[in-house]
This record gives structure tokens, C-alpha cells and sequence, in this order.
């Protein structure tokens, strides 16, 4: 069980004493405590530190940090044994794993606005691509077009882009994949069984959280604070949990937006080392830059070449329905997923890694995506700034898409009451494990100006619809099968 050590629950409670409603020291920690458990800076099922340990780090009585707790074990965030500690718990939901999400049929009718997705359509340079890749097929024809590594010319390409970003790579250490999520769950396979535990963000993509758990593995969730990442308690999860790698999205976060400089980078892999846990890095985002360029990859920082595995894909830069992803490892691995693919899918399609090589390395001269995103992103922000001035939106300086807190816990009661208003939005405990981050919704800033408009009205409406009902508000565990078969 993952233990938060006196040192980094101070650093996430910050400056608790004085927050918004005042009361007693007990109160306010009790308060502060409890928001970092809804918000999901600290994960469920963690083991916070004693009471004597914390009093003295906080600076105050030791009955202080005992009423405190006393309050949140009463209100079911804390589950207190003898001899073993407080763990963290939500109220009213279960310790286990949440069902599995289910989609629905899409609602009929075009006047349903999906702000689910945090994606772009195709640009016009997707066909000049396949137009080249369909040139330079008939070369690969007379062969079994098994190409269980990856075409030669796109490792080629996503090598020498590795290399542009600061980060010395050779072709060998290039394993394509069919998407960044077949990476994963290749890597899965490799390098955990079931039970297995791996240390994730929290939150973090949601897709990421699913794969673990299809593989059978364990989520152990480190929380991010309010800014950068906390590297103390990524290594407190590191050596208390032995998990077989730690999943991390350095670049533009999915989905707070944020991006980890490059002393972390290099603190993270340091760690990483001397516990000897391997880093799968996504770096799906990395090319999604808006303010300023993403610091060299965090396997730049691995010098011995042997600790950090990195995920990558062209779904963000290019087009989603291009499945290309890739691997970059040491060469021994590689040849390991080699082996290992052949008794799974085999190979990526050729066309498709042709068409991306053409996107890649330059043969191809194409005018980008053609839309501004920034100028999006800033829109919205706008709007949101006007519309819900009492929410807290941070500005990301890369990706597509908003981590929005609300002032309350109902992020999946709001992605309820907004389907009824035909609007489709992601509430925030998608990207967490048990029922964390009720506070937030993700708001991705790729639909054009005029959607975003639209979309922002029926928000406010759902939202405004959610104060005015009467009596008693429905549990959380309803709310999230509600939203489940929203999104």
C-alpha cells in the first residue's frame, strides 16, 4: 500500500489555515484534507501519515491533526485501523474497481454538441500522403509485407525526430505499433502480469487506466499537486509498492494540459534508477506546442539508455484515424516485443507507415492542420471566463483540451444533466481510479469557435439546471453510471 510520507501531504495541503470558511484548525485541515481527496492529489487507498509525524511537519498539536481526522473518518474519507494507519476512501464508493465504462448509440439528431473529444479532423496533407505512400508500394509487393518492426524508411523518420528534439536515437530502437495504445498494451504484456502494479499520474488518461486494468493490473495512483509533479511522493510510491514500471505524460499533460520542465525530467529519471523502475513515457502530446516548444524527451535524461521506455504516436499531430504509433527502446527490448507481436497482430500496415514516413521526414510539403488552436484554446477561455467566472480554469501552454475545477463535487451529475441538454462532456473521474476528481470536467478546445459557443451555453444551462433541482441531490456512485454512458 502506497504510504504519503508528513513531508509531501504538507507540500499538497500548502497554506490550509485561512482557506475559504475559516472555523476551527481543526476544521480548516479537516477541509483542506478532504479537498485533496475529492480532487485526487491524493489517490484512494493511500496510507496518509500518523498523526504524531503530521502534527509536527504542520507545526501544530498533535489534537489538532486527531480531531481533524476523527471528522474525515465520520464522514467516511477516512478508514482507520489499529496498528495500521488512515487510509484515504470516498463516501459512498466501493474500494474495488468502478464497472467498466459502456458506450451508448450515439444521440440522434446534429443538434448534439460531443465535447468529448480531444481531436482534430484530417488536414488536406493526410491525402497528398497516401497519394506518395500508394506511389511507392509497388516496391513492397513481392515481399510478405510482415514488416514485424516497422517499415525501414519510418524508423528512419521517427528516429531522426527524436534526434531533432534533443534526444540521440538510432533506427533499432524504433518498434512501430498500430497507435500509441497498442504500445502500451504491448509494453503490458512485456513487462507486467496480473496483480502486478503499476504507478500512474493522477489523473491521467483514461484509456491508460483501462488497459492497466484489462491486463489485470494494479493502478497505484500518485496525485499531482497543484503545479509541476511531486517527485518525493513518486518515489515514496516507487520503493513502498515495488511496482514492474511507473506510466507517465510529461508533455501537455492528458488531461490537466501541463507540462513537466526538464530538472523534473531529470529528477524523475534519477529516481527511476535507483529504484529501479522502468519509465514508459507517452509523449501522444508532445507535438501539440502552443506557447512554447516541449523541453528535450525524458529519455534524453537516461544515459545508460536502459530506463526509459517512450510512446509516441501521430493521432495529435496529424490525423487520428492514421493508426500509427511507436515504441522507442534499447534495442533489447525491442527485439522482445518483436517476438512477442508475433503472437498478437503480427504487423502495422504498410500503407499506413508509408503515408506517415511521407509526414514525418519532410518528403512531403503540405500546409499543417490549417487550424489555429491557440487561437481556440484562448476563446474558450474567454468564454468560460465570462460564463463561469467561479470556476478555476488554468491556461495550458500545449494539447487540446481544459482540466476545469468546478466549486463543487458533481462533475459526473453535470455531464448527466448536460446530455439531457443534448451536450456530451467528460467529467473528471474518467481520468482517476475509484471515484476521484468529482471537481473536474475536461473541455477540449478542438471544435471550431462557433461549437465552442454552443457548447459553453448548454454547460451554463446544465450547471444552472443542477443548483435549482430540489431536495436531495443523488448519490455519487448514480451520478458516474450516468455520465459512464454519456462519453
Amino acid at each position: 500500500m502506497n504510504t504519503l510520507s508528513p513531508a509531501s501531504l504538507t507540500r499538497q495541503l500548502g497554506t490550509w489555515r485561512g482557506s475559504a470558511g475559516g472555523g476551527a484548525a481543526y476544521r480548516q485541515l479537516a477541509r483542506a484534507l478532504r479537498l485533496l481527496i475529492l480532487d485526487g492529489r491524493i489517490g484512494l487507498g493511500v496510507r496518509i501519515a500518523g498523526e504524531r509525524d503530521l502534527a509536527r511537519a504542520l507545526g501544530v498539536s498533535r489534537t489538532t491533526v486527531s480531531a481533524a481526522f476523527d471528522l474525515l473518518r465520520d464522514e467516511d474519507y477516512l478508514l482507520s485501523r489499529q496498528g495500521s494507519g488512515s487510509v484515504t476512501r470516498l463516501p459512498g464508493v466501493g474500494q474495488g474497481s468502478p464497472p467498466a465504462a459502456t458506450d451508448e448509440a450515439e444521440e440522434a439528431g446534429a443538434d448534439v454538441v460531443d465535447w468529448t473529444k480531444a481531436v482534430l479532423p484530417a488536414p488536406q496533407t493526410i491525402w497528398h500522403a497516401y497519394e506518395q505512400a500508394l506511389g511507392q508500394m509497388p516496391a513492397y509487393l513481392s515481399g510478405f509485407g510482415y514488416e514485424v518492426f516497422g517499415v525501414p524508411r519510418l524508423r528512419s523518420a521517427i528516429a531522426a525526430d527524436y534526434c531533432a528534439r534533443g534526444c540521440p536515437t538510432t533506427p533499432d530502437q524504433i518498434f512501430v505499433t498500430s497507435g500509441a495504445q497498442q504500445g502500451l498494451s504491448l509494453l503490458l504484456h512485456l513487462l507486467a502480469g496480473p496483480g502486478d502494479r503499476v504507478v500512474i499520474d493522477h489523473p491521467t488518461y483514461h484509456n491508460a487506466i483501462a488497459a492497466i486494468r484489462k491486463h489485470s493490473c494494479v493502478a497505484v495512483p500518485v496525485g499531482l499537486p497543484d503545479t509541476g509533479w511531486d517527485i518525493d511522493a513518486v518515489r515514496a510510491a516507487f520503493r513502498q509498492t515495488g511496482p514492474r514500471f511507473a506510466y507517465v505524460i510529461a508533455d501537455f499533460h492528458n488531461p490537466t494540459g501541463r507540462m513537466m520542465d526538464s530538472e523534473t525530467r531529470a529528477a524523475l529519471v534519477g529516481t527511476a534508477r535507483a529504484t529501479h523502475t522502468p519509465l514508459v513515457i507517452d509523449e501522444t502530446m508532445a507535438a501539440t506546442a502552443l506557447d512554447a516548444p516541449a523541453p528535450p524527451p525524458v529519455a534524453a535524461h537516461d544515459l545508460q539508455g536502459d530506463t526509459v521506455i517512450s510512446i509516441g504516436s501521430v493521432s495529435k499531430s496529424f490525423w487520428g484515424g492514421l493508426r500509427i504509433g511507436w515504441i522507442r527502446a534499447d534495442a533489447q527490448t525491442i527485439v522482445a516485443l518483436g517476438r512477442l507481436r508475433e503472437t498478437l497482430d503480427v504487423a502495422t500496415p504498410i500503407m499506413e507507415q508509408l503515408a506517415t514516413a511521407a509526414l514525418l521526414d519532410g518528403s512531403l510539403k503540405g500546409e499543417g492542420v490549417g487550424i489555429d488552436i491557440r487561437a481556440r484554446r484562448d476563446h474558450l477561455i474567454t468564454r468560460l471566463a465570462d460564463a463561469l467566472p467561479h470556476w478555476r480554469v488554468p491556461v495550458p501552454s500545449g494539447g487540446f483540451m481544459l482540466w476545469a475545477e468546478m466549486p463543487r463535487p458533481e462533475a459526473s451529475a453535470l455531464a448527466a444533466m448536460a446530455r439531457s441538454l443534448s451536450l456530451r462532456i467528460t467529467p473528471g473521474p474518467r481520468f482517476g481510479v475509484n471515484g476521484a476528481f468529482e471537481r473536474f470536467v475536461r473541455l477540449p478546445f478542438t471544435l471550431p469557435e462557433t461549437e465552442l459557443d454552443r457548447a459553453v451555453e448548454r454547460l451554463v444551462m446544465a450547471e444552472a439546471h443542477l443548483r435549482s433541482r430540489p431536495g436531495r441531490v443523488p448519490d455519487p456512485s448514480d451520478w458516474e453510471l450516468a455520465a459512464e454512458r454519456v462519453i
